[in-house]
């Protein structure tokens, strides 16, 4: 079996450039230049080292104590002891609740209770060997330098420039075509046929 074909043949068209670059030559001569420089201006303020000593905790070490700070203190040493106290109590009183398990818990409280820790004592009045406390301020110098400028004449030369302008140039290279063919191709007339 024979299709008809149509077949199209195509040729784009293509331009053509040619440029010439652009030309610029420059000429100078050395500029005359006179720069004088004036000693910058220096100022020098020096503030002292500042040395403080603070007894305060060997004085606290040896009981010598401000009054505000001994009361914030015996108030925590007496809620401490408060809640140790309560503690045991809650404890003791555990065990009484349990009593029927046996195991003598009033024997054991009363020998809790009765008893007394030794009493620990040690000569006080040593303070620790970081009691005093030592804060040192170094000295610090300030320097304020102000620089002056350089003065500076400068007597410039005139360039000479030389310019050559470039060019684009623009063409038609090849020109665009379309060829197109019949294959296959019939006319159908009135009693006939006809191969285009």
């Amino acid at each position: 079996m024979q299709l008809p074909q149509i077949r199209i043949q195509q040729q784009n068209a293509r331009i053509g450039i040619q440029t010439k670059n652009a030309q610029l030559s420059l000429e100078a001569g050395p500029a005359k230049q006179e720069i004088k420089q004036p000693k910058a201006d220096l100022q020098i303020h020096t503030t002292k080292g500042k040395l403080t000593i603070d007894q305060s905790k060997a004085l606290a070490d040896v009981g010598i104590i401000p009054t505000g700070e001994s009361i914030r203190k015996m108030a925590n040493e007496a809620m401490q002891t408060a809640m140790e106290g309560s503690k045991k109590r809650r404890r003791q009183g555990d065990m009484l609740m349990k009593i029927e398990n046996g195991g003598n818990p009033l024997a054991i409280i009363a020998k809790q209770n009765g008893q007394r820790s030794e009493k620990q004592f040690n000569i006080g009045w040593i303070p620790s060997g970081d009691a005093v406390k030592f804060d040192y301020q170094p000295a610090e110098v300030n320097i304020v330098a102000k620089a002056n400028k350089p003065i500076i004449h400068t007597q410039p030369t005139e360039n000479q420039f030389n310019y050559q302008r470039g060019g684009i140039d623009v063409y038609l290279q090849q020109e665009n075509s379309i060829n197109i063919d019949f294959v296959n191709v019939k006319f159908v007339g009135n009693n006939f046929e006809m191969e285009v």
